[in-house]
């Protein structure tokens, strides 16, 4: 197994080549600064952003745009079904001093298919072409993509595909190893991203089902990746990136000390960030992942999710928290109270 200590492209630099995943509703500045509160990011990224109406976001109020200053790099990912939506966007992400854009072809999602972005476009050679194309003249930052495997298993098609991606400019390539259409309960394909690897002289990360250093070290055997991408796995197990940086990309950190609730708190302190209408849709998205850390987390999913405003989420976290993690600190939970909603 080979494992590179970092990656570059572009002018950019991921040390390690660990990656937190676009997630919508979640890959925002509350949860990628306490991800990094642990150590082990190499690369951070936003949740997928519209580029229709990402020209008229503003980055001081847009929940999908708040940034902290330790937020570096970050790419922003572009959610685009046509040319001609680049120019407004690009000029946008110049403006919100974006460390790097990513082309959204990889999405699933029924919605973003019918709207002919996403994962769709890899149905669409030539509209692809033109995407990419039109996005490297349109900028000098570092430009990188998301796919899947395809409709079916084509090697020939993925592999002529991935080059076209390189040959119009792409910098980098982020591979999710399911096919179009495939569950996250299906195994991913991690092998099928090694011939992929061996056709493009630019970095390729490997995504899908990464959630333990375990798992880590099969992809990276399997894949013959030079990085890796972490998603659900990072809301559930914030530390979990720091896990595989230190065990397997040798860096120096030290083993995180694991407070739940605390933990909790943290991300619930980080959401204040945000305009206050922004913040329960946030923590309900956060809890649902957060909450599988105990055995009956489902209760503490269903009383957030539940919960009409921020003040009666936030007791109810708590009240979980007392029955079912006695042994933990819950002195600075009790102390803290949630401003008015």
């Amino acid at each position: 197994m080979k494992v590179h200590e970092q990656i570059r492209f572009g002018s950019l630099k991921a040390a390690p080549p660990l990656v937190l995943a676009p997630m919508a509703g979640l890959t925002h500045s509350a949860l990628r600064t306490l991800v990094l509160s642990f150590g082990g990011v190499g690369l951070l990224t936003t949740e997928m952003l519209s580029a229709r109406r990402l020209p008229c976001e503003n980055m001081k109020v847009s929940p999908y745009l708040v940034r902290t200053g330790p937020e570096y790099p970050l790419i922003h990912q572009l959610f685009v079904t046509d040319e001609r939506e680049l120019a407004p966007a690009i000029d946008a992400l110049h403006r919100f001093r974006a460390d790097g854009i990513d082309l959204n072809l990889g999405c699933p999602a029924p919605s973003v298919r019918r709207a002919g972005g996403g994962s769709s476009l890899m149905e669409d050679r030539d509209r692809v072409c033109k995407i990419v194309r039109r996005a490297r003249a349109l900028t000098p930052l570092p430009l990188s993509a998301k796919i899947r495997l395809g409709t079916s298993p084509d090697p020939g098609f993925l592999e002529d595909f991935v080059v076209m991606l390189e040959d119009e400019g792409l910098d980098l390539l982020t591979v999710h190893a399911r096919l179009i259409g495939e569950s996250f309960a299906r195994p991913p394909r991690w092998e099928r991203i090694a011939p992929l690897r061996q056709r493009l002289s630019i970095p390729v990360i490997a995504n899908g089902s990464i959630d333990s250093v375990k798992a880590a070290r099969a992809c990276l055997a399997a894949s013959d990746a030079d990085g890796l991408m972490i998603g659900r796995a990072a809301v559930v197990r914030p530390w979990v990136l720091a896990e595989i940086a230190r065990e397997i990309y040798g860096a120096n950190l030290p083993a995180p000390r694991i407070n739940l609730p605390d933990i909790y708190l943290r991300f619930v302190l980080a959401l204040e960030r945000f305009r206050p209408e922004r913040r329960l849709g946030r923590l309900k998205e956060f809890t649902q992942y957060f909450s599988r850390n105990y055995p009956f987390g489902h209760r503490l999913a269903s009383v957030v999710q539940s919960s009409v405003n921020f003040a009666g989420a936030w007791e109810g976290a708590v009240d979980f928290f007392r029955r079912n993690d006695p042994d933990a600190d819950l002195a600075p939970l009790e102390r803290w109270r949630p401003p008015i909603d």
